[in-house]
């Protein structure tokens, strides 16, 4: 049986991670959808589907799929216009929710890429998968400039709450507690003066951040 998923599409950051593995050998092929697909105007234009079927007729090649295998596949809407190619070139297909093998090993694939985007791995594990959107939101404000390219700004929920956002800024002291300072991921050694962003979207949050890693300008 082969079996075909998807890892990432609800994560801010990132592109989306596409798995296939045929479950008799464990024979494991995947690619990622650019992130520039989930930005305007691509998303809008649904183009990440497009990219979708590229990826899956590149991992039925690799692994030499034929007609008579039996392909489970995820029911997510990454996969809509990848459905009816496959129905359409003859391939036999189930809309189903995918489990092991595929689904923990497209995950850790997906976790081990965030991490090549910068993301540390302590956050992620913070965060939970699927990787929760305000809280990566604390990540990619810590350092806009850099990160924000990084994100799925074509969502709608990007543009709710981006338009609105508004960061008061302080600086503080911590003498005590295990922080993180989320632009350049290292420990923040107390006691400390800090430089702390705050702002609110479903609740408050705040960024702490080493006094030297960030400017007020």
């Amino acid at each position: 049986m082969i079996q075909i998923d998807d890892a990432g599409s609800g994560s801010l950051v990132g592109g989306t991670l596409i798995g296939i593995i045929r479950t008799s050998t464990l024979e494991y092929y995947y690619d990622i959808i650019p992130i520039k697909y989930f930005q305007y105007p691509h998303f809008q234009e649904k183009k990440f589907e497009d990219y979708c079927i590229k990826i899956v007729e590149n991992g039925i090649k690799k692994l030499n799929i034929n007609k008579n295998e039996e392909i489970n596949i995820c029911r997510g809407y990454i996969f809509n216009k990848t459905r009816n190619y496959l129905t359409n070139k003859g391939f036999k297909i189930f809309n189903t929710k995918i489990t092991d093998p595929l689904q923990s090993l497209v995950e850790n694939t997906f976790k081990e890429y965030i991490i090549n985007l910068g993301v540390p791995q302590d956050y992620i594990n913070y965060t939970r998968y699927p990787f929760h959107f305000h809280k990566l939101l604390r990540w990619v404000l810590a350092d806009p400039k850099n990160r924000i390219k990084l994100c799925k700004t074509g969502w709608n929920s990007w543009q709710k709450y981006i338009n609105n956002i508004k960061i008061e800024k302080h600086t503080d002291y911590i003498f005590n507690g295990n922080f993180v300072c989320l632009k350049c991921g290292n420990k923040i050694n107390p006691p400390s003066k800090i430089k702390v962003l705050k702002f609110y979207t479903n609740k408050e949050y705040l960024i702490y951040l080493h006094y030297n890693c960030h400017s007020f300008q």
